[in-house]
Order: structure tokens, then sequence, then C-alpha cells
């Protein structure tokens, strides 16, 4: 990997995940520190990447934000340089900043959008359309017709784009997936994600405005059922249900139409047997209890013809419990933040890092000409590609919920269409 050229990348969003810093201050969720920013500092220690850039929409919150990194990332690593340029400049305030930033970047280098879902797609294509590689999190985009168009533009210009959808990195979820494939034809699937009423604070910009919990949430777990089903079944049909009332009421005072926990219904196809079909439901809520010791309660269950698979991923038989604050579940499998033995930052192994470096790992293997961005749609990554399905039913979730009625998810010709 060392002769493969080094990165320019440009982190779009300063929020949570990308800093750990929000508009009211650290984080209180189990990323205090962010994700995104920690592993580039990290991967740039490790030279694999080059320059690092980062844009938001209020240039004003950059002092406080290059403070909290400092302190809490500078200070506390060995040999971690915390610094990026930024975009907006002298605190403006440009909702388009992300143009000014990806115009200074040469081809070939990498942008990482983690900003409000509804911006996922113009930003992508901006970046993809000057030939820029794209790691997208979820959701990808809110709608099927604007994820196809991602896919067709990705390949016309020959990036790699990616959606971070970690779980695939998990190793118990990789695990579970490989077993499934030995289970026969697939039957039934449920999985349930949930988030502490305090994210509604955290997300009160955008929430119910701009995206909803099902495509927040669920997102995670509709993509690990679509890829455990990849080649076996197909989804077909879409129902949609919402509980409401906790939201919109004080102090979280979110809009009106703000969702506390959806629900959708999915019907499945056999690809390979007519008589087999299969059901999953796949629930996400942030109004769960805010001292449950966990900030994502996340578990699934897969039932197949010969067997089943259940999965519980919040209490992974590691707990902690302080006289002030209680009993809490750890998951340092996700991000370990503990400093190494030598002070360094330990958390390479983690699949919260392991899903960014595999992106940053795959666009200098492109840049260098070693591998097409097409090669990585066969190895069960989740490209832009292999995630289409994902998309689909999400979007079909919210035609659901919006329309009080079932949506089909169908095949026309080569293209995913919802009726």
């Amino acid at each position: 990997m060392s002769s493969l050229s080094k990165l320019n990348v440009l982190m779009c969003g300063t929020g949570e995940y990308t800093t750990g810093w929000t508009g009211s201050g650290q984080s209180t969720s189990d990323k205090k520190i962010g994700v995104v920013g920690l592993t580039m500092f990290d991967l740039r220690r490790r030279g694999k990447v080059d320059s690092l850039a980062m844009v938001g929409v209020n240039g004003s919150k950059f002092p406080a934000i290059r403070n909290h990194l400092d302190t809490n990332i500078g200070q506390v690593y060995k040999e971690m340089d915390t610094s990026f340029e930024e975009f907006p400049k002298g605190g403006k305030v440009d909702p388009e900043a992300y143009k000014e930033a990806i115009n200074k970047l040469p081809p070939g280098s990498a942008i990482i959008v983690f900003t409000p879902d509804s911006t996922h797609y113009p930003i992508a294509m901006y970046a993809i359309e000057r030939k820029m590689h794209v790691l997208i999190t979820k959701p990808a985009t809110q709608l099927l017709s604007h994820h196809i168009e991602l896919v067709e533009a990705a390949r016309k210009h020959n990036v790699v784009c990616f959606v971070e959808h970690h779980k695939r990195f998990d190793p118990v979820y990789s695990d579970a997936k490989a077993r499934a494939q030995t289970l026969g034809e697939f039957n039934f699937f449920s999985a349930w994600m949930s988030q502490p009423k305090s994210q509604l604070e955290t997300f009160r910009a955008w929430a119910g405005k701009d995206s909803d919990i099902s495509y927040y949430l669920s997102s995670h777990h509709i993509d690990v059922c679509c890829w455990i089903l990849q080649d076996k079944a197909v989804p077909t049909r879409v129902v949609a249900s919402a509980a409401t009332g906790i939201a919109t009421s004080e102090p979280y005072n979110c809009v009106p139409q703000t969702e506390d926990t959806i629900t959708l219904l999915v019907d499945w196809q056999s690809t390979s047997s007519t008589k087999h079909k299969g059901t999953a439901v796949y629930t996400a809520s942030w109004t769960a209890p805010l001292k449950a010791g966990v900030h994502s309660a996340q578990q699934w269950y897969y039932m197949g013809e010969k067997g089943d698979i259940n999965v519980d991923q919040a209490h992974r038989g590691y707990d902690v419990t302080v006289d002030e604050t209680g009993k809490t579940w750890y998951n340092p499998f996700y991000m370990k933040y503990s400093p190494s033995e030598t002070g360094h930052f330990d958390g390479q192994r983690g699949y919260g890092y392991i899903s960014i470096e595999t992106f940053i790992d795959a666009a200098r293997e492109v840049n260098a000409g070693v591998a097409k961005p097409s090669d990585y749609d066969g190895h069960g990554y989740p490209t832009i590609a292999n995630t289409v399905l994902t998309t689909a039913i999400l979007h079909a979730g919210r035609i659901s919920l919006d329309e009080k009625r079932p949506v089909n998810i169908k095949k026309n010709g080569e293209q995913w269409v919802l009726e």
C-alpha cells in the first residue's frame, strides 16, 4: 500500500459524526470526539492521506471546533495533528461553501459527506462530476431516482462512490451474513434500532423537516438485510406505519410532522423459487428512554428455511457502572477511543474506522490504476451500485407514510422503480 500516493480529503459537514461538536457544544453521545475527523487525522499520521479540509455552512463555528479537536484529540493522543483548511472562511455563512472547497481540489481527491440527508445528493453529484471519489453517510439519498443518477455518474466519471454503511464491517454482522447463506430460503427478518430522545435536540435543525428516523437509523438494518439477501431475494412491496406525539411536544418541540418511531413492513420474493416469499419488519425510533445505558439499542433476528440468527449489538458483554451516571454498555468494536500503551490513537481495528479506511484505500488504488471502481461492487462493499435497494425500500416507506398506501418495488428493464 505504501507505494500508493496520498489522498487529499475534504470532509463535508462539521457536526457530531465528523468532529464530535454540536450546536450546543461537545456531543453527549458515544461520539464525543467524532469519527470522521479523528479517522482522517490518524490516516494522515499513517501516511495514507495528505491535505485535509473541512466544510460546513457556518464558518463562525470553526474556532470552537478547532479548540475542541485540539483539546480532546491533539492533546490526548501522541503525534496527532488536528489541523485542516476551513470553508467557508472568515466566519461567513454559506450553504454552498462545499462548491468552493471542492473546486480547490484536484481530480482524484476524496470527498466525505456527513451532512443532513437532503443535502447528500447535490454535494455528491457536484463532487463526482469533478472526478472526485465520494463516501456518503447513510442514507445515500432520499429519492431512488437520485441514487440511480449517482450510480450512473460514478460509472461515467470512473470514480469510487461508497455509502458509509459501517455495519457491513462489523465482524458480528459479516459473520452472521455468511452463516445466513447456509440457512436456505429467506423467511423472516425483524430489526429494532433506537436512540434516546436527547438526539432530538442534536438534530432539531433538520428532524422531521429534511428527513426522518427511518432514513436516518433504519437505513443500517435495511442495508444489512439487503446485503444478506443480495442475489437471493428482492423486495416487492412496502407498507409503513408511524408513532407520533413525543418529538413534537415539550421540551423537544420538533416540527409538527416529525414521527417518533417508524416501522416498515416489507415483502420479499425469492429469486430462485416462486413459492418462497419472506417478510421483514424494520423499526427505528429516536424517542427511546434517556438513561438506557446504550446510545443505540440495536438488534435483529433472521429466520431462514433451516435455522435462525439472533444478534444483539447493544450489549456486548462489556458494561461499566459509575456512581454518578449508572451503568453503560460500551462498544469499542465500533470505535476504540482509549489510547494505546504508547499513547497513540488505538482505534484502527474498529469497524467505524475500517469502513472509512476501506474507502480511502479503494480511492488510492483506483488513482494508482491497480483497480477499477467496478471491482468493489463484486466484494460486497457498500458501493453506490450495491445499495440501490436500501434506498428503494426507504423511499417507498416515505411515500407509504405520506400517501397512506402500500408502495410496490419493481424492476423496469435494468432500473428499479417505485409504483
